[in-house]
């Protein structure tokens, strides 16, 4: 019985150190692993080298709206489905490998914010496990893209279908409609 508490506790001592490095937050480690407050915050000062950042989650289901973070959050919320019925691993699991595989296709670009972050991406789980947020079928391409509740009985079309007037003043995101 001891071995098996050992182990689990070390499978959250690496689980807990692959999210650090992603730059979760500490609620998201404290909901997500079976370790104390004060071993995270040990870990966090071992693995980042400072004390984690304060304050709260982000919180509003609206930020997922806009054209660009639309974009971003559902295509990896599309890897993560594909990933958890696929694998059928923790939802942790699972999440931890559809941010790699979203990195591999969304690198940051260098000296600019990143639209999207590894805290975002857990909540937009969160959001969705409440019933906040849902996928919706773009009525153009068919592709399945985030969206809130009160759109679900509207005609939804996507941002790649019809992208903003704002959109081709963003260099990345013109080459990835074009392309």
């Amino acid at each position: 019985m001891k071995e098996s508490c050992i182990i689990n506790e070390i499978n959250d001592i690496v689980i807990a150190m692959e999210l650090i490095s992603y730059g979760a937050r500490m609620q998201v480690l404290e909901s997500e692993t079976i370790l104390s407050r004060r071993k995270l915050l040990r870990l966090y000062k071992e693995v980042k080298g400072c004390s984690p950042a304060k304050g709260m989650l982000p919180f509003s289901p609206d930020w997922f709206m806009s054209w660009e973070q639309n974009i971003h959050s559902s295509l990896f919320y599309n890897i993560y489905l594909y990933l958890h019925k696929m694998e059928k691993k923790r939802p942790i699991e699972s999440l931890l490998k559809a941010w790699r595989l979203y990195k591999e296709q969304c690198p940051d670009e260098p000296r600019e914010k990143p639209v999207f972050e590894f805290t975002r991406a857990w909540t937009l789980l969160r959001f969705i496990d409440c019933g906040m947020l849902e996928q919706i079928p773009c009525s153009n391409c068919g592709g399945k893209f985030i969206s809130t509740v009160r759109y679900t009985n509207a005609s939804f079309t996507c941002s790649l279908c019809y992208p903003p007037s704002r959109a081709s003043k963003k260099s990345s995101v013109t080459v990835e409609l074009n392309a």
